[in-house]
């Protein structure tokens, strides 16, 4: 029987194409995953914090290594777009969705080990799952990824942090997979880590697992810390309200929250997209945004901060599809 349906609705011979196409793709999938692996013409409102956006054509759940490398051969076979994603805390799929196959890297890929002061975790391991770990370990020195709402494979990536630390100074090694399905090993300096930046993100590797290298501690000082650093974050972002966190990385010697303050946008809204009237780094959707709304926002925030202070603000957070 197939399984892929598409909603034709009242399209024409391109999208009749297309939908044949993307069902010989996942007759192809359905061979090597399991049917509730392969979701097809899924809201992605319901995949992003931000809770916005149109449908995927295909979510991708792969379990292990294995499946991760046939399904990219698929894809690459076929000419198919994809894109890899975590839980979605960082990512913004515009409205008229994604018309590719995305693979998530969360909960289905997220199995973590602790081997004396080391813990591994697959990239769908939660920071606040592996923090967690280190604290029932006994290890410190993670404490300040406890709060960040994303997947170990984004934060290594895009060397995530938080409170004066940073993914570089704990990432011992990463086993990575290149859009070939080449296993890639990197180690120490090798991951040209910088400011939210990495040489993952450059060659745009998906990363399977990392190892970092934390110190022995006590326990109930690590969980002091984690709670008094979830205290603060609780205090000062609006995490009452669906967001993607913090939208723009920090400029040279400044804050985006300070800049965007000081162009006047502290509250201001764009539709159900608002500019966080606790952490003015933050958008949020106050209900019924829309991402047009979102994607609108960020560029009028960008303009104006630009017109006010001559710093143009870049982007922390991923826009997938247009």
């Amino acid at each position: 029987m197939n399984l892929w349906q598409p909603n034709m609705g009242s399209a024409g011979l391109s999208l009749l194409y297309r939908c044949l196409f993307m069902d010989n793709v996942y007759n192809q999938l359905i061979n090597i995953l399991q049917q509730q692996q392969l979701l097809t013409q899924i809201s992605m409102k319901e995949h992003t914090s931000m809770r916005v956006g149109g449908e995927a054509a295909m979510l991708v759940l792969p379990y292990s290594v294995a499946e991760i490398e046939q399904v990219l051969h698929v894809l690459l076979r076929a000419h198919v777009p994809h894109t890899i994603m975590g839980n979605g805390t960082n990512l913004i799929v515009s409205d008229s969705g994604y018309s590719g196959v995305i693979l998530k890297l969360a909960d289905n890929f997220a199995a973590i080990r602790v081997c004396g002061n080391q813990i591994t975790a697959q990239a769908g391991a939660s920071l606040a799952a592996v923090s967690n770990a280190a604290w029932r370990a006994g290890l410190t020195g993670f404490e300040f990824a406890s709060g960040i709402p994303g997947t170990m494979g984004g934060a290594v990536a895009m060397n995530a942090g938080a409170y004066d630390g940073e993914m570089k100074d704990v990432v011992l090694k990463t086993t990575a997979m290149d859009e070939n399905g080449k296993i890639i090993h990197l180690n120490g300096e090798e991951h040209e880590f910088s400011y939210r930046k990495s040489f993952i993100q450059k060659q745009k590797l998906i990363v399977l697992e990392t190892t970092i290298q934390l110190e022995a501690g006590e326990a109930d000082r690590i969980k002091e810390k984690m709670q008094s650093l979830n205290a603060r974050r609780r205090e000062k972002q609006p995490l009452n309200l669906p967001s993607a966190g913090s939208v723009f990385k920090r400029p040279p010697d400044n804050f985006a929250g300070k800049l965007i303050e000081q162009a006047g946008l502290r509250g201001f809204r764009i539709g159900g997209a608002q500019v966080s009237d606790k952490h003015c780094g933050f958008i949020v959707n106050i209900g019924d945004a829309t991402a047009a709304d979102v994607i609108a926002l960020i560029k009028w925030v960008k303009d104006k901060v630009y017109e006010n202070s001559g710093v143009m603000l870049e982007e922390e957070v991923k826009i997938l599809g247009g």
